[in-house]
């Protein structure tokens, strides 16, 4: 009787195994809780299309403060988009009370340091091990708390990534404090009070992943002009920061383009690896613009 129960018992512990494992249902968001390490305890949730290319890229889609994985999903056109052209959307969700994410401490700003930028490089490597996704083709976006870490994830994981666009954010390392604070909040830098040149901003963003000469992501920012959360000089530190990173003179754009992509909005281009989108007379509450983010990451021409 025993060795019955014990066989019972077992064919159970397997079953039940094998329905947590099981493959994310195409159409629906679902969470992952077996993607390997997760050092700091963010949940994964994924979005794989009926319509799945072979091959798919990825986008990782990072919601705000206040925000989760659900109400980005719902908030946002990726997932719409995904059906169209066949990619994969990871929605990483913050594990902390205020849904904020850790873009102040010096774990989730270091390369494999055990920290939030961590966590999510490894639901990445998951999913294109998972599902055979092209890792040329995968690309990082985010709405204010998420626009920051997309900077961050842009500079702690640059091999990872080919494109990023990032929505009323902060540069990479401006949140971090000499407190070296998990999910701390910095009013110097929210304020637009930190100041810096480019130069000083690019070498912040290169010790994140110290000795890495590789290719890194192309990047576009958003601001609002009347930003009054994320104060709007955060999108010119954001732009020198990235222009330093690239080798771009900030103060010599290759272009302006204005009432672009929308009225009253102005487009600064750099270089190939470089736009920033100025929207004037919006707030924080910025619009995303799917369409454009298409055409950033290449799905359209």
């Amino acid at each position: 009787m025993r060795s019955i129960l014990t066989l019972l018992l077992y064919a159970f512990t397997c079953s039940a195994m094998a329905l947590s494992r099981r493959a994310p249902t195409p159409g629906q968001l679902e969470q992952v809780t077996d993607f390997g390490e997760n050092p700091s305890n963010v949940g994964f949730y994924i979005y794989v299309p009926q319509n799945l290319a072979s091959n798919p890229a990825i986008v990782v889609a990072i919601h705000y403060c206040t925000g989760t994985a659900q109400a980005y999903y719902t908030g946002s056109p990726y997932a719409q988009y995904a059906e169209t052209h066949g990619f994969i959307v990871i929605y990483p969700e913050s594990p902390y009370e205020g849904k904020c994410w850790d873009v102040s401490s010096q774990s989730s700003l270091t390369h494999n340091g055990g920290g939030n930028s961590n966590s999510i490089a490894n639901m990445v490597t998951w999913t294109i091990s998972q599902y055979n996704a092209d890792a040329t083709r995968v690309y990082v976006t985010g709405t204010s708390s998420g626009a920051m870490m997309t900077n961050v994830m842009a500079a702690t994981y640059p091999e990872l990534f080919a494109a990023g666009t990032a929505y009323a954010g902060v540069s990479a390392g401006c949140f971090y404090s000499a407190t070296n604070q998990v999910n701390g909040w910095n009013s110097t830098c929210a304020n637009g009070q930190s100041i810096a040149t480019p130069e000083h901003w690019a070498n912040i963003a290169k010790a994140m992943y110290p000795g890495y000469n590789g290719t890194r992501p192309r990047m576009q920012i958003y601001h609002g002009s009347e930003d009054a959360t994320l104060y709007p000089q955060n999108y010119y530190e954001t732009c020198k920061q990235w222009a330093g990173v690239f080798g771009y003179n900030y103060d010599s754009p290759a272009e302006i383009q204005n009432d672009t992509p929308l009225a009253n909005w102005d487009k600064t281009i750099w270089g190939p690896n470089l736009q920033g989108i100025l929207a004037n007379g919006v707030g924080h509450n910025i619009q995303i613009q799917g369409e454009e983010d298409l055409k950033w990451f290449g799905f359209t021409s």
